[in-house]
């Protein structure tokens, strides 16, 4: 079904966007990752000659538009959309200030939103199309300790809500992904904040592993299967949804 299709993944330097387009690409898609870091992204495009990368920062909007309508011009239009990137980081609201608030939310979501909004540009000049969204459990409940990550991921799940609505039966579909704790680079980075506060390595690792249902942490492959199940013939009338994966009932 994405054979030879232009799938856009951003974030795709590392964890989930880099599983995505790994597989996208063995399944013959013509992948195009973009990414902060120029060196990671084209670590990961040495790797296929199905996998371009673009220097891009979702946060800023020209920079948006440019890179996508340069990837456009060179791979034909964008049917599979994969918003992916995003920062998590933590704080608890009342102790969170403007400045924290507003570096979330344009990553997290106007860049969901940008990147999205440039991707149906093409899209919608095709008669196929598929939009994902990777929000986390944080768009489903409060996340304890992170509001603002949380309240830009439960942003992300109004805004493919919305997508669906106004497009509802054409041929492009809109969902979310939302993952719990998944194996990749951000768990790192989470257990060096929470040891920064006074916990140890093992103690933050436990924690997030206990804070998914099954105990165990999510591999970032499952994350890709699921995009890929959603480009399939099977799941054409899976629009709107927010579809979780977390080891059990959030």
């Amino acid at each position: 079904m994405i054979a030879n299709k232009h799938v856009l993944i951003t974030g795709g330097g590392t964890g989930i966007g880099r599983a995505i387009a790994t597989l996208f690409a063995e399944k013959n898609a013509k992948v195009t990752i973009t990414g902060r870091r120029k060196e990671v992204l084209e670590e990961v495009a040495n790797t296929s000659a199905n996998i371009s990368a673009f220097q891009m920062d979702i946060s800023k909007e020209q920079e948006v538009i440019s890179v996508i309508s340069k990837a456009t011009a060179q791979f034909g239009p964008i049917q599979v959309c994969v918003a992916n990137a995003g920062i998590a980081e933590g704080k608890k609201l009342q102790n969170t200030d403007l400045e924290f608030w507003k570096k979330i939310m344009s990553t997290n979501l106007d860049g969901t939103f940008l990147t999205i909004r440039e991707s149906m540009k093409s899209m919608l000049k095709t008669d196929w199309g598929r939009v994902i969204a990777i929000s986390s459990i944080a768009g489903i409940k409060g996340l304890k300790g992170a509001g603002a990550y949380s309240a830009s991921k439960h942003g992300v799940l109004g805004l493919i809500k919305t997508y669906s609505e106004e497009y509802m039966g054409g041929s492009i579909t809109f969902n979310a992904i939302c993952p719990g704790y998944v194996n990749t680079p951000i768990i790192e980075n989470n257990i060096k904040s929470m040891t920064s506060k006074g916990i140890s390595e093992d103690d933050a690792h436990q924690l997030m592993v206990n804070s998914n249902p099954h105990n165990k942490l999510i591999e970032a492959e499952e994350i890709a299967q699921t995009a890929l199940w959603l480009c399939n013939q099977a799941s054409k009338s899976v629009n709107g949804q927010a579809i979780e994966i977390a080891g059990g009932k959030v």
